[in-house]
């Protein structure tokens, strides 16, 4: 439901922009506005005298003759007092004219303007980019993202860090049990035709880990274990870890594209391009928590939350490595450190991910 929520609301936000006028534009816009104004004020005034000629006929002052006499001779007089006026706003129009003809032969095509606000629907998501302050090549080489993926987690063995859902795990595989949202800010390095950008952020990661069918998690004797589970029909059961994050990402890519403007050469980073991602991370846990839901003869729902005291590290630090085009990013990620102490009586204690960012937002 955060994920939809979080979807939805990226794409309102990008349906919304406001359009920028080039001072020639605003002039005509200026010019308009005048020309409305003064129809709307002159035909107030004839209105008001129409109305006064429909009362003097209502009380029999005059006769219809003479009352479609009168409205003719005021409908004239406002005519002509529309036409002077409106002429008196030539000079103005002719101003903005000439502004429009000379913008339109004398100033360079705005190349950066198109697709400045993108959105993209792929394989692994969307991209969605809301770069209407972006005005030159430099300003993409700078940009705010926020992210949302989609991680499966696993647990390994020490000396084998690397073996992705172990059939001997005593934790259960699941495809997709995690979750991570993040907040990074990314700027070039080493020049503007540089391939190699840095990425810092802040991110919230979510890992819920799932013994095998019929046993739960249990926290007995300061020590965290699974055993099977007694007090009837058991429905659901995760132990939840909630991280927050400081990660550190090299993005480089591998096919640059390039754009002149002004006589500078700038790697185009609005083009679609192929990109490895590597990078550290290191984290702080800020809450676990074990939850179970089940059934017994006494009620149809019986829900329990406990929060994790033991068993679980504090402190996480890993590394990434990823690939990504056009903003689609597939990756994985190894904690160095393990999730789970010695106080957890689990076989396999270090996490490793495989994930894949479901949006991209680029400011």
């Amino acid at each position: 439901m955060k994920t939809q929520i979080i979807l939805i609301t990226a794409i309102m936000a990008f349906s919304y922009s406001s359009a920028q006028q080039n001072p020639s534009e605003s002039m005509m816009k200026n010019y308009s506005k005048k020309i409305d104004s003064i129809v709307v004020h002159e035909k107030l005034k004839m209105n008001k005298e129409l109305d006064l000629i429909d009362k003097n006929f209502n009380d029999k002052k005059i006769n219809i003759d003479e009352k479609q006499k009168q409205r003719a001779e005021i409908a004239s007089k406002y005519e002509q007092s529309i036409n002077e006026k409106v002429d008196a706003q030539k000079s103005e129009f002719e101003e903005a004219t000439r502004e429009i003809v000379k913008d339109a032969v004398l100033r360079p095509r705005d190349t950066l303007k198109a697709g400045k606000n993108q959105l993209l629907f792929g394989l692994g998501g969307i991209k969605m980019r809301m770069d209407t302050d972006k005005k030159t090549p430099k300003d993409y080489l700078s940009s705010w993202e926020y992210s949302v993926a989609l991680v499966g987690t696993s647990y390994t063995l020490k000396d084998k860090p690397f073996t992705f859902y172990d059939k001997n795990s005593d934790i259960k595989n699941v495809v997709f049990n995690s979750s991570s949202f993040a907040v990074r800010y990314e700027n070039q390095l080493c020049g503007f035709t540089s391939p190699v950008f840095y990425r810092l952020g802040v991110a919230y990661r979510w890992d819920q880990v799932k013994p095998k069918y019929g046993q739960v998690f249990t926290q007995d004797n300061n020590a965290l274990g699974i055993k099977d589970f007694t007090k009837g029909n058991l429905k659901e059961t995760h132990l939840d870890n909630h991280y927050i994050f400081v990660p550190v990402d090299f993005r480089f890519v591998l096919n640059p594209k390039y754009i002149e403007y002004d006589g500078v050469k700038y790697l185009d980073n609005k083009k679609s391009q192929f990109s490895i991602i590597a990078g550290v991370y290191g984290g702080v846990r800020v809450a676990s928590n074990i939850y179970n839901k089940y059934s017994n003869e006494f009620s149809n729902r019986i829900v329990e939350r406990e929060r994790l005291t033991h068993g679980v590290n504090d402190f996480v630090v890993g590394g990434k490595l990823g690939i990504g085009y056009a903003g689609f990013n597939i990756f994985v990620q190894k904690d160095f450190t393990p999730t789970f102490n010695n106080n957890a009586n689990l076989t396999h204690k270090y996490g490793l991910q495989i994930g894949i960012e479901l949006l991209n937002v680029n400011f």
